[in-house]
C-alpha cells in the first residue's frame, strides 16, 4: 500500500468529484445525501480565479494469481492488479471582495475590532484554503500535511487563510496540524451565517518554507 499526490483539474473533473466528496462527508461525519447540494458549489469554485487542487491516492496491489494447472515454481501468469482510492482532498482560490467567504471574513473582523486598514491589509491578497479533508481511515499518516504543503508550495499571494469548526481546547488532528505549520489566531469564535456552529479564522504568511 502506497499513498501519491496527484494535482487536480477541472478538465478530469468528472473522475474525481465523486470520489472527493465521499472522503468530505465521511471525514465530516456529515449524512449521506450531502454530496448531492454540495456538488453545485465545488464546481462553481473550479472557475474562480486560482483554484488549484491536490488529491491523495491509494495504491493497492493485490496479490497475483496463478492459474489452475501450473507447476508450483512457475511464474504467474497473472499479474496482480493496482487498485487506486481518492483518499484526501485539499483545495482553494484566491480570495476576493465579491465572494461570500470573503465579506463575511470583513464583517468578522469588523466587529473583532479590526481597523480599516488592517481588514484592507488582510483581504488584499490571500489564498482561501477552501477544503482539506482525509477519510477517517487514513487520518493520523501525515497526508493532510503533504497535501497542504503542496498545495501551498508555489501560491503568489502574501497569506493563506481558512476557517475550521472549534473545539475545545484546539484539541484535534485539524488544529494541531494547523498549529504545527504556523497558522494563528484572525478570529474565534465567529458565527458565519446560516451555521449555528462556532468557527475559527486562521491564516499564515506565505511562502511557506
Amino acid at each position: 500500500m502506497s499513498i501519491r499526490l496527484v494535482d487536480l483539474t477541472a478538465d478530469d473533473v468528472h473522475r474525481w468529484l465523486g470520489p472527493a466528496l465521499d472522503v468530505y462527508v465521511a471525514a465530516m461525519n456529515y449524512p449521506r445525501g450531502t454530496q448531492t447540494y454540495r456538488t453545485p458549489l465545488w464546481r462553481d469554485h473550479m472557475n474562480r480565479p486560482g483554484w488549484q487542487a491536490v488529491g491523495a491516492v491509494q495504491s493497492t496491489v493485490s496479490t497475483p494469481v496463478s492459474p489452475a494447472g501450473t507447476s508450483a515454481g512457475d511464474p504467474p501468469t497473472l499479474a496482480g492488479s493496482t487498485t487506486e482510492t481518492l483518499i484526501g482532498i485539499a483545495y482553494g482560490y484566491r480570495g476576493a471582495e465579491d465572494q461570500w467567504w470573503n465579506q463575511q471574513l470583513r464583517a468578522g473582523l469588523r466587529l473583532g475590532g479590526y481597523t480599516r486598514t488592517q481588514i484592507d491589509d488582510i483581504t488584499r491578497n490571500y489564498f482561501e484554503l477552501t477544503e482539506l479533508h482525509v477519510h477517517p481511515s487514513m487520518q493520523g499518516t501525515g497526508t493532510g500535511q503533504r497535501m497542504l504543503t503542496r498545495l501551498l508550495a508555489d501560491r503568489p499571494e502574501d497569506s493563506v487563510l481558512l476557517s475550521t469548526p472549534e473545539v475545545p481546547g484546539d484539541d484535534n488532528r485539524a488544529w494541531r496540524l494547523y498549529r504545527r505549520l504556523g497558522f494563528g489566531d484572525m478570529l474565534r469564535h465567529f458565527g458565519f451565517t446560516g451555521d449555528p456552529r462556532p468557527f475559527a479564522v486562521l491564516g499564515r504568511r506565505l511562502p511557506m518554507n
